[in-house]
């Protein structure tokens, strides 16, 4: 029986083995541990691969959301709209800025539904958190549209979409700030936690610095409470290493989403993410790749029997079912969605002969249950 994990570790460190060992003796011979060079060029890097003015490395994606939400003047009293189909740290972030998030459904492309925003607004609505979830771009034209109409601020979660596209601008690039995950599944891992902010806004940026390093300004007087958070050097040399290949896996995993659509595109009972191309406004990198599927738990389990690794993202919950959060929400569209969501392996180290397997497995599962 063939055995494909749903994300093979192992296989990825040895794809560039020898440059990241090189990485980490270089940053560790040169004693370079903290705020160092490596994590100045991987700024650099970053800022210039989206477009951005500003790139600030801190600890994690979590934190990057948390310290973009507070750099841009969000805090207690304001509300904070976030999509129900997220991960918990979305909605963690607006809350530990002392704002409220409010949860909005989402729509069949599992991201953001602007319609369910625009009656979600309120007197003390602030600001708009998109995810740019699977690695894909949400349309931003209306996002952009309702926050132009309303005064709102845009925050994007861009944590699973670094090098996606809408209209040919770069995830993170549509609000005041975008903030983005380098966990290790993640299209661009570091080797634990690691994120990033990004930003056209120049004080948005000094904040941000500022906020990352004990509140410590320029001069190193400590100006606000601030956190410990700032991004690693030694996982910033790692990542400067990935940085190097990063286009080719995205094309990668735009190969492997156009297998799957292809094997899969006539089972009438799957739900399938749009294939690469279909849609010109968008240019989507497929960190996930993420099916509705009837009878998802027998699949998952015909899956596994048969040496197939998958995931149900979020444990199958979304944040409007963690009851003792208090944060509720009108989200049908998401709550019928969590009996139904899986994602399938994507990423580097699935090979074409484990989608076809794949592939053939899923179909073979099927045609069993409407026999």
């Amino acid at each position: 029986m063939k055995k494909i994990p749903f994300f093979d570790y192992p296989a990825l460190f040895r794809l560039y083995q020898t440059e990241f060992v090189e990485a980490f003796q270089s940053a560790s011979g040169r004693g370079a541990f903290i705020m160092q060079k490596d994590l100045e060029d991987f700024e650099t890097t970053l800022a210039g691969y989206t477009g951005a003015r500003h790139a600030i490395g801190v600890a994690d994606g979590t934190m990057a959301l948390l310290i973009g939400l507070r750099s841009a003047g969000i805090g207690p009293g304001d509300e904070v709209m976030v999509p129900s189909h997220t991960f918990v740290a979305s909605a963690a972030a607006v809350h530990h800025a002392g704002a409220t998030p409010v949860l909005i459904d989402c729509g069949e492309d599992h991201l953001m539904d602007v319609a369910s925003a625009a009656k979600s607004i309120t007197s003390r609505t602030r600001a708009i958190m998109p995810v740019q979830l699977n690695g894909r771009v949400a349309n931003m034209d209306a996002i952009c549209a309702l926050a132009a109409e309303r005064g709102l601020k845009i925050i994007e979660d861009s944590c699973q979409a670094l090098g996606a596209k809408f209209r040919g601008k770069q995830a993170g690039r549509f609000g005041v700030a975008g903030a983005f995950s380098f966990y290790p599944s993640k299209t661009l891992g570091c080797f634990g936690d690691g994120g990033a902010i990004i930003t056209d806004d120049d004080f948005i940026a000094e904040s941000a610095r500022t906020l990352r390093d004990h509140g410590r300004g320029k001069s190193g007087k400590v100006e606000t409470w601030g956190y410990n958070s700032r991004l690693d050097n030694i996982q910033a040399a790692l990542l400067n290493v990935k940085f190097r290949y990063y286009d080719q896996e995205i094309a990668r995993r735009r190969s492997i989403a156009r297998q799957y659509h292809e094997r899969l595109k006539d089972i009438a009972e799957l739900r399938l993410p749009p294939s690469p191309d279909s849609e010109p406004d968008h240019f989507d990198i497929f960190q996930n790749y993420e099916i509705e599927a009837e009878d998802r738990d027998g699949l998952k389990a015909h899956l596994q029997d048969r040496g197939i690794g998958t995931i149900i993202q979020w444990g199958g919950y979304t944040i409007h079912q963690f009851e003792k959060l208090g944060l509720g929400g009108d989200v049908p569209y998401t709550e019928r969605m969590t009996q139904r969501y899986l994602l399938l392996p994507m990423n580097v180290s699935v090979d074409d002969e484990a989608v076809a397997y794949i592939g053939d497995t899923i179909a073979r599962f099927y045609r069993r249950e409407n026999a």
